[in-house]
């Protein structure tokens, strides 16, 4: 034969949870570009992210006591799972990660786990917050310099 043989990649649906420090919650989009950019330099195809949890963590992890969990449902050919693994381990931003076959998950959780649109409201919500507080805080230091220079128009 002359023609080579060669069977497809295999390709597996893997849950994935990381762990970010609490100091992430600053920067939301930081932290989900950087699991996307892990994620799709290995090939995988996202099926879900979202932001799982921001809780106490059970002991400290690099000084952290808090984190924020990002849950992610993925394809990925099993060959480059490895790869996905030792760019989670060699990440600074992460604290921890975990992945894990998810033949156990039925495709309907991992659709109703997508939390993309939520975690876009979220993210344009914080920085609605942040114009509004820097709006705020320039009205405030505006504000003791009008009433300092003692002309308000009534003489």
């Amino acid at each position: 034969m002359t023609e080579s043989t060669q069977s497809p990649p295999r390709v597996n649906i893997y849950e994935g949870m990381f762990l970010f420090p609490q100091s992430a919650s600053a920067d939301l989009a930081g932290a989900v570009d950087h699991v996307k950019s892990i994620l799709t330099r290995s090939d995988a195809e996202i099926v879900s992210l979202v932001k799982w949890d921001e809780r106490r963590l059970a002991y400290d992890i690099k000084g952290n006591k808090r984190g924020i969990y990002f849950l992610a449902y993925f394809r990925a050919p099993s060959a480059n799972l490895a790869r996905i693994e030792r760019d989670c381990n060699l990440s600074e931003q992460l604290l921890r990660s975990m992945v894990l076959r998810a033949e156990h998950v039925a495709p309907e959780i991992m659709e109703n786990a997508e939390g993309q649109q939520k975690l876009a409201d979220e993210l344009k919500l914080r920085s609605e917050e942040a114009a509004a507080k820097d709006a705020e805080t320039a009205e405030t230091t505006e504000t003791p310099t009008a009433e300092s220079s003692g002309s308000d128009g009534s003489d």
